[in-house]
């Protein structure tokens, strides 16, 4: 194998590894029925309803990403769900858990809500939603 052929390799399967984990860090993106199949596939499930648009959304994401990148057992144990608001703010899901608003973060492990943050862009508050989730997911 020649010097060439070896960094082409070796480059595509870094990519490809790393390729599944960029995916889980970013969340998935909500598809009714989502929710319900994860949650009885056991996950500990952390909900992100957010807009584009919105700043406060903007603020959490970027707490959220330094978290995950800091600590790669949040991804690794806890399903990311982000919930589009222009596209699911009037839909069973938002009126099911009484979610108030875009800018709303929600923790569940099988029927019950462990933990939520509305509107909320500390990275104290939104670390300890976490851990919370992690600590649920490692039961």
């Amino acid at each position: 194998m020649n010097r060439r052929d070896f960094i082409a390799l070796t480059s595509t399967a870094a990519v490809t590894l790393a390729f599944p984990r960029a995916v889980r860090a970013a969340g998935l993106p909500y598809t009714p029925g989502l929710l319900a199949e994860r949650l009885a596939a056991g996950d500990t499930v952390f909900l992100d309803f957010k807009a584009s648009w919105c700043s406060t959304c903007a603020a959490q994401e970027r707490v959220l990403a330094a978290l995950k990148a800091e600590n790669p057992a949040y991804v690794e144990r806890i399903t990311f769900i982000d919930v589009d608001w222009d596209q699911f703010g009037k839909s069973a899901i938002v009126q099911d858990l009484k979610i108030p608003r875009r800018s709303t973060l929600v923790v569940l492990r099988g029927d019950q809500e462990l933990g939520r943050i509305v509107a909320q862009t500390g990275r104290a508050e939104i670390k300890a939603l976490m851990d919370t989730a992690l600590q649920a997911a490692s039961v």
